[in-house]
């Protein structure tokens, strides 16, 4: 951080009171008291406590002494002082910042300011803590001693932990495809209500599954201490499809697992990952060492990457990074790679992930804004990669694998792209949803894969809520398929775009061309240079096929955790079908409301959808939100007739669900700041009701589902007739009943 290092310990100290341990989300009251030092502070001098850009902790207000978060704070000798809070106030990572300036008078060395988090003195309740743990949440203390605006931070600053809640949900999760007779495991894990792991649980418990497992016990002891369980030595010797139940002493279901599909023949095997994500040494949550161990041991994946901003990571954390992910990678249960994020403005290309295949390679950045020398003291000698296309230029003779990515800045692959590098775009992260920029590469002609990540700064890749921010979404997945769990087999995949994209279901989902002549599979994107190829009756997703047939058979198959809304079945920018599994004869009581979409493609990309719906002349029997990920959002009964929320969409979607008393009396009426909708009950169908609120891709949609929708298994097949003036990218978006979606790597076809 590029402060000033001027004589620290004469700045003075901090203390905070209490100390220890608390629970993530709840409401605290706090003291922080800050001792002048030898300079004391001086008329206009001030001190600012700055907490991390990822933090989520409730925001400080002065004004209304009964509401939370109100902060007060007063010198020991009654010099006058002025407070102001601003989320961009400081240097980043440490954002988040309270000034305290003295506007009249000075301290000497030994007074004091006490500053009080939460003043519950007139009746506020406190102020909230961050909804996610930390060990050493810190309250980082900056003193401008000299009044020059200088800021020098204290030697030690106080710290709290924050520590996960009591459990409200359990998750168990299979790995989604493996062989008859192959070992495999079931892992378990209860979350709090912000979706931390918790190690509160005092339970037995017993697990039925849908098929004969070899291994698999009667009843588990889950005892307080343990945030995650794993039972290893499963097999299952019969194919079929697999879903393990988790029954709590009452009898009553705690979870389900999401489907394994055991299967006689499985060349390729799904592989689980969260490719994205930061720590504290850059913008992130606790240590690299602990964001690799969550992934690993909390959020069960198979692979993992690190991608810290370039222009926050020295020298010495590029070694100690690539030291961490040379000591935890484990060919057969856990790959890591290291990597980093290519953070340039937008106007220089905006931002890319490089994962190397390798340690000892280069970090070469877009800029050194936080990195406070041109050449750190280790003596970094490796050029700076300043635009996009210098970027390319230097990674061309390294084995490394590039995507792009949507966050605070956005990639601008019109800028530049390069398809012997950059094999994928991101469609979905803890950011939002970005179906826009897979139709900015289909446009361009670009033939790349589709990925999904969690870019999650709160310390849990592989399970990344987005808490109490503006932060939109779940952190997504990406499902690698590769002939096994090694680095190279890993990388073979994503070179070869076998692979798709999640936002957080682990759903299987297979996609197939079948060609009634034989076509001409390339093993590279034949546009980018010679390269070999094979004869086949089939192409996956990924695949880049010569064919010279008109038409070829669409396979789809999905098995997931829920019930399948609609398969969206697309030709590049296309949409040829929207299939849903169920008969217009089957639609009956439930109506789904849906708000979706962002105002821009840049930061400020959140659309509010705080609003209400009325439902006239009927009423609602039974409702349930949709996508509600930050429980600090209302959606409320108002009534028999009425519902009340708060909302906010970055690219995705959210709603609710609601079964009507009669099926077809009476109209509903939905009202927000964007769109105000009224139609007929009778006039809610399959096909559903739009309107549009401009911005991208940003509507409301009304639509009718069926009261129970079984269908969690679908196979379908399509015929697509095939252009000879282009490519044919064959690909899908599929929806689940459950909010989560998934989009497959297109299928390149060409004649």
């Amino acid at each position: 951080m590029p402060l000033s290092t001027h004589l620290p310990e004469r700045m003075g100290r901090a203390s905070i009171e209490p100390a220890g341990a608390f629970e993530a989300g709840s409401f605290q009251s706090f003291t922080l008291t800050y001792t002048a030092g030898f300079f004391g502070i001086d008329d206009t001098g001030s001190i600012r406590i700055v907490h991390r850009f990822a933090t989520d902790m409730g925001r400080p207000q002065f004004t209304d002494p009964g509401a939370a978060g109100y902060v007060t704070a007063a010198a020991s000798n009654g010099a006058v002082l002025e407070l102001r809070h601003d989320d961009k106030l400081n240097i980043r990572p440490w954002d988040r910042t309270l000034q305290i300036r003295v506007v009249r008078g000075f301290l000497r060395e030994g007074d004091r300011i006490v500053v009080r988090y939460g003043d519950v003195r007139e009746g506020s309740p406190g102020i909230r803590l961050q909804t996610f743990c930390e060990d050493t949440f810190e309250f980082r203390v900056l003193v401008d001693a000299i009044a020059t605006c200088d800021y020098v931070p204290l030697p030690e600053s106080p710290t709290i932990a924050i520590v996960s809640g009591p459990p409200v949900r359990w998750k168990a999760v299979l790995p989604t495809l493996r062989p008859v007779d192959s070992l495999f495991r079931l892992c378990l894990k209860a979350e709090d209500r912000w979706g931390n792991p918790s190690d509160r649980c005092d339970l037995d418990v017993q697990l039925r599954a849908s098929l004969p497992v070899e291994g698999l016990p009667d009843r588990l002891r889950i005892e307080p201490g343990t945030f995650s369980t794993m039972v290893d030595g499963l097999r299952v010797r019969e194919p079929g499809d697999l879903r393990i139940d988790l029954i709590g002493p009452d009898g009553l279901a705690l979870t389900r697992s999401n489907p394994l599909r055991v299967a006689t023949d499985a060349p390729l095997l799904p592989y689980w990952g969260d490719l994205h994500g930061q720590s504290e040494e850059t913008i992130g949550t606790n240590s690299a060492r602990e964001y690799f161990e969550f992934a690993r041991d909390r959020a069960f994946l198979d692979i993992c990457c690190h991608q810290g901003n370039d222009f926050q990571i020295t020298d010495s954390f590029w070694r100690h990074l690539n030291e961490l992910t040379r000591e935890l990678n484990r060919d057969g249960s856990f790959i890591v790679f290291p990597g980093y994020e290519w953070s340039g403005n937008t106007a220089l290309g905006g931002d890319r992930n490089v994962l190397y295949v390798q340690e000892g390679r280069p970090i070469y950045r877009s800029s050194r804004a936080l990195v406070a020398a041109a050449r750190d003291p280790d003596g970094d000698a490796h050029p700076d990669a300043h635009r996009i296309d210098a970027l390319f230029e230097r990674l061309q003779h390294e084995d490394c694998i590039v995507f792009a990515h949507v966050g605070g800045r956005y990639a601008d692959i019109g800028l530049a792209h390069d398809p012997r590098l950059e094999r994928a775009v991101e469609v979905h992260s803890a950011w939002g949803t970005f179906e826009w920029i897979v139709r900015d590469a289909l446009e361009r002609g670009y033939r790349v894969g589709i990925t999904a990540n969690s870019d999650g700064h709160k310390g849990r890749p592989g399970a990344s809520y987005p808490g109490a921010t503006t932060f939109g979404a779940l952190g997504g997945l990406t499902c690698v398929m590769a002939t096994e769990l090694t680095r190279p087999a890993i990388a073979d995949a994503l070179r070869r775009r076998h692979h798709y994209g999640t936002t957080g279901s682990r759903m299987l989902l297979d996609t197939r061309a079948r060609f009634d002549v034989r076509a001409e599979r390339f093993d590279e994107d034949p546009g980018i240079g010679a390269t070999g190829s094979q004869q086949v009756d089939t192409a996956m997703m990924g695949d880049i096929v010569r064919c010279a047939a008109d038409a070829v058979a669409f396979r789809i198959e999905v098995l997931a955790p829920a019930a399948v809304e609609r398969i969206e079945i697309r030709n590049g920018l296309e949409t040829l079908e929207t299939y849903r599994p169920f008969a217009e004869a089957e639609l009956g009581r439930r109506i789904r409301v849906i708000w979706e979409g962002s105002e821009y493609r840049g930061r400020g990309r959140q659309t509010v959808w705080d609003g209400s719906a009325r439902i006239a002349d009927n009423r609602f029997l039974r409702v349930e939100p949709l996508n509600f990920y930050n429980i600090d959002k209302r959606f409320d009964r108002v009534g028999g007739d009425g519902l009340r929320w708060e909302a906010l969409t970055t690219g995705g979607f959210g709603g609710f669900d609601a079964w009507l008393a009669d099926p077809v009396s009476g109209s509903l009426h939905v009202d927000t700041a964007l769109v105000q909708a009224s139609v007929a009950v009778r006039e809610i169908g399959m096909s559903e009701r739009v309107w549009d609120a401009g911005g991208i891709d940003r509507r409301i949609r009304i639509f009718r589902l069926p009261d129970e929708n079984p269908h969690e298994h679908v196979v379908i097949t399509r015929r697509v007739p095939l252009r000879k003036d282009a490519d044919n990218a064959l690909y899908v978006c599929v929806t689940t009943e459950d909010g989560h979606r998934a989009w497959s790597s297109p299928i390149y076809l060409f004649a």
